[in-house]
């Protein structure tokens, strides 16, 4: 009844609207009150609408009106050609990882997993919890609560072996999300037109991070088995380079994970070159036949800045992840942190703690695993079965995507366009790499939303990429 009358209301006043000129008072509440035989809250419901329509506006203490039609004009903006110059670096664009996707279609290209694989009821807790406490009111230090600081060292520390320092709750940082680390990160301890060396391919979220830092990339060829460690070592003596980003854990896209002895050689090229490696463990929570061994656990000299986030394990609205390091780098992390941030939401904070202290959250994770594998299998089987053109070097063992390979005949663009038109969302390998591509790859996620679409995915995939 409430929103019958409400509609009845502005239906009618939409009628008369159209006939009023610009600029004419509706009738007053009262009056429209006594002529429908409504409440003023069903009222004031209809003129919200025809407001929120842009039909008319409200001006306190005189009245509703006829919102006045204003002429549209191109507006120029060509001043600001000259104001801004030419820019630095290269504009990001959209990946395909971050593009929006209609319900109806399969989605197997973003970079951020399903709501089912999210521990929903314990984070829709934690917020109510924190709403309650003096988070919602209070600043945080700059460099974190300490609780989430010791949080994150304990966990880094908890694989530590023996005769190694673990870290100490003061080396944290807390970040607004792995983003903003990365940037703080790589404007600290690079530099503008210094050389970076990075994983080729790698995420691409360093690689835009890096770019609107200003530093040189300088591309390390990395497939599933990580670097090759005497072309990282070489690298390192051409360019003089004095960083190298990586993800030595279920590395986006590839999904690899570095044996023992290549943590122990690379370790080792950043100690003879007084270098750090800038380790992103993103996909930490997300093992699913192995578990994240962060190389930060086997050094205590300062040459491994570790980066985590929870953003995706936790939640995409609880952008909260962490820095550890040690030395003048800590300092000067920290020093950008509260310069470019000056502190990350108390709320945010606290909600991640509570969600990660929690004693559900070890049984999430186990269970996230479980789903994982299902998913991961059922789409290597699908793409198997319907795609056998599409080549899977390796299965990852831990992460959400599938890094897979096309022939080199294949029109990238067109199966891309035409998987849209039929309904299956992918994104092209190239925007993971810092440079050149080097084939055609696709990055498939297996933590999307309706798996059990997976056959058929596969299957417009297997046709399309026959025709193309």
């Amino acid at each position: 009844m409430y929103d019958d009358s409400s509609s009845r209301i502005a239906a009618e006043l939409r009628s008369w609207i159209s006939t009023a000129p610009p600029g004419a008072k509706l009738p007053s509440t009262r009056s429209l009150v006594e002529r429908h035989a409504a409440s003023p809250v069903t009222v004031q419901k209809a003129l919200r609408t025809l407001a929120t329509a842009g039909l008319v506006e409200s001006r306190p203490g005189v009245g509703t009106f006829v919102r006045t039609v204003r002429t549209a004009r191109p507006n120029d903006y060509g001043w600001q050609t000259g104001a801004l110059a030419t820019p630095g670096h290269r504009m990001p664009k959209m990946p395909a990882a971050l593009q929006s996707a209609p319900n109806d279609v399969i989605a197997l290209h973003s970079g951020y997993p399903d709501r089912e694989l999210l521990p929903e009821r314990l984070v829709r807790a934690a917020f109510t919890r924190a709403a309650r406490s003096d988070a919602v009111i209070n600043r945080p230090p700059a460099a974190g609560l300490g609780e989430l600081q010791a949080w994150f060292a304990t966990e880094l520390g908890s694989a530590v072996p023996l005769g190694v320092t673990p870290p100490a709750p003061g080396d944290v940082v807390v970040q607004p999300g792995s983003q903003a680390g990365l940037s703080t990160v790589f404007r600290t301890l690079v530099g503008i037109g210094r050389p970076l060396l990075i994983e080729s391919p790698t995420y691409w979220g360093a690689i835009l991070a890096a770019e609107q830092a200003g530093v040189e990339v300088i591309p390390v060829s990395s497939g599933f088995s990580g670097p090759d460690p005497d072309e990282l070592a070489r690298a390192f003596e051409r360019t003089g380079a004095r960083a190298f980003y990586a993800q030595p854990n279920f590395a986006s896209p590839t999904g690899a994970q570095w044996s023992d002895a290549l943590c122990e050689q690379v370790l080792g090229i950043m100690r003879e070159h007084s270098a750090f490696l800038i380790e992103d463990d993103a996909m930490h929570d997300f093992g699913i036949t192995a578990d994240s061994t962060p190389l930060a656990a086997r050094d205590d000299a300062g040459h491994v800045v570790y980066i985590r986030s929870l953003a995706k394990s936790v939640s995409p609205a609880v952008r909260v992840g962490a820095v550890i390091a040690r030395g003048p780098a800590h300092e000067r992390i920290l020093a950008d942190t509260q310069v470019h941030s000056m502190y990350v939401s108390g709320i945010l904070q606290a909600v991640a703690l509570d969600v990660v202290t929690h004693p559900s959250w070890k049984t999430h994770l186990r269970n996230l695993r479980h789903q994982l594998q299902s998913r991961r299998d059922l789409l290597v089987d699908s793409l198997r079965e319907y795609a056998p053109l599409v080549h899977i070097e390796a299965v990852p063992r831990g992460g959400i995507n599938l890094w897979v390979q096309l022939p080199d005949a294949v029109d990238m663009d067109r199966v891309v366009h035409e998987s849209r038109s039929a309904g299956v969302i992918i994104g092209a390998g190239s925007d993971w790499f810092p440079a050149e591509a080097t084939g055609k790859y696709l990055r498939l996620t297996y933590a999307g939303p309706n798996p059990g679409t997976f056959p058929d995915a596969a299957r417009a995939l297997g046709e399309i990429i026959a025709r193309c």
